[in-house]
Parts: structure tokens; C-alpha cells; sequence
């Protein structure tokens, strides 16, 4: 079980790796060894989640998800399988956190009479000032 907040958890089970050859630099190692990481996550597995942070979750993924619900991880940052797949279930981890959160509500608010007030004059003392400018008229 990974920890993503105070009493949120994801089950391991429901992360589906896969081992590809990384691309980029790397020597004579990049066409042997298969260190790049593919995960693969759906979300509709994950029901110990709340409804409310799949939802969240579905809308932060982005060109990640796929038709079927999938969320497509792709790591090669680093050399060894080890490290790509822990970066792959970070980055995973952060998307969670940032789901979990709940979106704060604008709360609807109009200006005061005195701000109305005050907005207007201001307009008028700063075109009062412009006109001062201009030439006198004969």
C-alpha cells in the first residue's frame, strides 16, 4: 500500500508495469537493456478512492489518459529499471495529491456603493487633469 495523504492509499496491485528500451543517449547499453518504464493505472480500479478525486483525477491527466481509462506513465529518466519505476510511481503519487485536494470556491462578491463612488471620481479627477492639458480655446 502506497501512502498519498493522511488515510488515502493505493493499492500496488492495481499498477501494471512494463519494460521498454529507453530512447536517447546511453552507449552501447541502450540497445541491450530495457530500462525505460511503461505504468499503466486505470481509474476505475482504483475504488478506494473517492468518487470525487477519480473524477479530479480524469480531468489532471490530460493527453495521459486513454480511451479505456487508462493513465499511461512514461519514465527514462534514469539508468536502472529500479529508479525509472520509482520515479514513475512519484510522479503518479503527485498527480493523486493534487486530486485529492479539494478546489476552493470563489465566493461571489460585489463592490460597495463608496468603491463605486470612489472609482468614478477617481476617472473624473484623471480627466479633469488630461483636459488641463489640451489648449485653451479662444
Amino acid at each position: 500500500m502506497l501512502e498519498i495523504e493522511n488515510g488515502l492509499y493505493l493499492d500496488e496491485r492495481h499498477l501494471h508495469f512494463q519494460f521498454v528500451r529507453a530512447s536517447g543517449p546511453g552507449g552501447q547499453n541502450v540497445n541491450k537493456v530495457s530500462s525505460a518504464v511503461q505504468m499503466r493505472v486505470r481509474i476505475d480500479d482504483l475504488t478506494e478512492l473517492p468518487q470525487r478525486v477519480r473524477d479530479r483525477l480524469r480531468e489532471l491527466a490530460g493527453s495521459r489518459l486513454t480511451n479505456d481509462g487508462e493513465i499511461i506513465f512514461d519514465a527514462q529518466r534514469h539508468r536502472t529499471q529500479e529508479r525509472n519505476k520509482q520515479d514513475a510511481i512519484e510522479r503518479l503519487l503527485a498527480l493523486l495529491r493534487k486530486a485529492a485536494e479539494r478546489k476552493k470556491y470563489r465566493v461571489k462578491t460585489r463592490p460597495s456603493l463608496s468603491a463605486k463612488r470612489k472609482r468614478v471620481d477617481t476617472k473624473k479627477k484623471r480627466g479633469d487633469i488630461k483636459k488641463m492639458r489640451q489648449r485653451p480655446v479662444d
